[in-house]
């Protein structure tokens, strides 16, 4: 895949379709603060290719797994309840929460990556075995490049744009 290459771009860390947009406090175990930041869920159905990927170039500062139930992962709820492993990749500007959650047919979430390792963007960091969701943390405000329904291509699809001046988009938010 061709990961393309601009500061403050962030890319989709997985293949499949943009479930939901919203600001909300990230999960505690991601240590990332408790002001609401843009969360973006992407899901995978069981034909997605299900590889995960760096969305931004940076250093893996945490990697945080929670044990949890095996909800069918386009549900809301499955972000706050399925079995999940939470990533924070610090870049030069920003840090970045990326959370791998397991569903009703995926049971099984595999990291590749440890805590000091440095990732670029686009790099295969993971996978989540068969029907699952990602869900991606950004500043809160970020200037989304994607809406809710659009079909994502991990390493490839451009997300967001967090140098952008300006007005975010008018996407579906909710």
């Amino acid at each position: 895949r061709v990961t393309p290459q601009s500061e403050g771009l962030v890319v989709s860390p997985a293949d499949g379709r943009v479930s939901d947009i919203r600001d909300m406090v990230p999960p505690a175990e991601l240590d990332l603060g408790s002001e609401p930041m843009t969360r973006v869920s992407i899901f995978m159905n069981v034909f997605n290719c299900h590889v995960n990927r760096a969305p931004i170039e940076g250093e893996v500062t945490a990697v945080r797994y929670r044990p949890g139930k095996f909800l069918n992962a386009e549900l809301d709820k499955a972000s706050e309840h399925n079995e999940r492993n939470g990533l924070v990749i610090t870049g030069d500007k920003y840090k970045i929460g990326v959370i791998q959650i397991a569903g009703l047919v995926a049971r099984r979430i595999v990291c590749f990556t440890n805590e000091g390792e440095k990732l670029a963007a686009g790099e295969r960091f993971g996978l989540i075995r068969f029907g699952s969701r990602l869900d991606v943390f950004l500043p809160k405000g970020s200037f989304l490049l994607v809406d809710l329904g659009q079909t994502m291509i991990a390493g490839e699809t451009k997300l967001a744009d967090l140098n952008h001046q300006g007005e975010p988009l008018n996407f579906s938010r909710q």
